[in-house]
């Protein structure tokens, strides 16, 4: 896992340079792209600070990243210049952060993981469909309870069956005898095609599936299964703190994963990142866009290359060391708020190397948690559990603060 750390002056020198090789609005005879640069009514393109900043002049010149760049030349090429940083973008996530060998993933910066995770069940259900003749009625999704609410979202979207795994209350963990169940049944029942969604990291808890049990259990009854990851928290931090895990490319058994930018990498909304292994991608080219070059295989169709770049160079500007380094911290310090509550005795979820803390609702007031902004499992019914993040914000002393009166509840409720 090693990718290059550049300098600003590197960073400025390769937007820039990409930036020109683009179509430019202003100099160029530009008659059909329907688009054009950000209104100069409000951005206007000649601020001095301008020449220093280099995602603001990306943004201002919009643009337009359509298509997935990674299938080959066959693609826009009005902004050819800043799809190739997409593109280096892609090789750092899927090649470095998740071990794919170089020209056999595709890959594209989506809206947000809920796309990301649509995209890909919407491919599985299309190959099923086309290579397989499958019905409907014959996939079904598998997910755990603990899941994010995109992937009961996309079963809706494209009219599949669900089937929900109950999760261990304490531990977090799928309950596997339910799995194995629920699988034996849906085959029965005349499902034959199965799309398994594992998460490394839930959105509420940080919890992690099992995904060697899923699978080993999967390929012994010879399930004909498409895997992806639900990487869209924890794809920024997991693989950089449990550097053994087995949520990568190496393991023959996933075939695709969303990751997020705009949580742990600090980037702007609307930077999910989607991978997924070659010859995918083809079952959900939208051929009726005859009028995008290389056509259109995403589901969120034209979006601002500005994010695109933002996200390069957020990790150009660290390198996999700094990235490293930066992921521990906050780990660290979610470490720190578990020891402190574990000598106060509060009961608490949270995986070892993730830095979310999910504690029981029963050990503290709603006030404080409204206080802290702590965020509850539910908001129409009284919650179960509440939810710290440790982000780059989180600083020691406002932990300190939380702890001080997380400890003067407890004094106090003990009288």
């Amino acid at each position: 896992m090693f990718w290059e750390k550049y300098t600003q002056s590197q960073i400025k020198s390769k937007v820039f340079e990409s930036l020109s090789k683009n179509t430019n609005y202003r100099t160029e005879n530009i008659l059909g792209i329907p688009g054009t640069f950000l209104d100069t009514d409000i951005f206007y393109d000649d601020a001095p600070f301008l020449k220093d900043a280099p995602f603001l002049s990306v943004l201002i010149a919009n643009p337009n990243h359509i298509g997935v760049h990674t299938l080959g030349d066959e693609h826009e090429d009005f902004f050819s210049g800043t799809h190739e940083i997409e593109k280096d973008l892609i090789k750092i996530c899927a090649e470095e952060i998740f071990g794919a060998e170089p020209h056999t993933y595709d890959g594209y910066v989506a809206s947000g993981g809920t796309e990301a995770n649509i995209e890909a069940l919407w491919i599985y259900r299309n190959l099923y469909v086309q290579e397989y003749l499958a019905n409907l009625n014959e996939i079904a999704v598998v997910y755990s309870a603990d899941t994010h609410y995109s992937i009961p979202k996309g079963i809706n979207l494209l009219n599949l069956n669900g089937i929900e795994i109950s999760v261990n209350q304490i531990s977090r963990e799928m309950v596997f005898r339910e799995f194995e169940q629920k699988i034996e049944s849906a085959l029965a029942n005349g499902i034959k095609y199965f799309i398994i969604n594992v998460n490394m990291s839930t959105t509420m808890f940080g919890s992690v599936d099992d995904i060697e049990k899923m699978t080993n259990f999967l390929n012994l009854l010879h399930i004909n299964y498409k895997l992806h990851v639900d990487g869209a928290y924890g794809g920024f931090i997991f693989p950089f703190t449990n550097i053994k895990n087995l949520f990568n490319f190496n393991n023959k058994n996933i075939s695709s994963f969303s990751i997020d930018g705009h949580k742990m990498l600090q980037a702007p909304y609307g930077t999910g990142i989607f991978l997924i292994r070659k010859d995918f991608m083809k079952y959900v080219c939208t051929n009726e866009a005859g009028y995008v070059k290389g056509k259109d295989y995403t589901l969120c169709g034209s979006r601002s290359g500005a994010n695109a770049v933002c996200v390069w160079m957020i990790l150009r500007i660290h390198g996999s060391v700094g990235w490293t380094v930066k992921m521990h911290q906050l780990v660290d310090r979610a470490t720190l708020i578990c020891e402190k509550l574990d000598e106060l005795k509060i009961k608490y979820f949270r995986h070892p190397d993730l830095n979310i803390v999910t504690i029981d609702a029963n050990y503290m007031s709603q006030e404080l948690a409204m206080k802290f902004h702590l965020v509850p499992d539910k908001h129409d019914v009284k919650p179960n559990w509440y939810k710290i993040v440790v982000m780059p914000h989180v600083k020691q002393g406002i932990i300190d603060n939380f702890l001080t009166e997380l400890k003067n509840e407890q004094h106090f409720n003990l009288r």
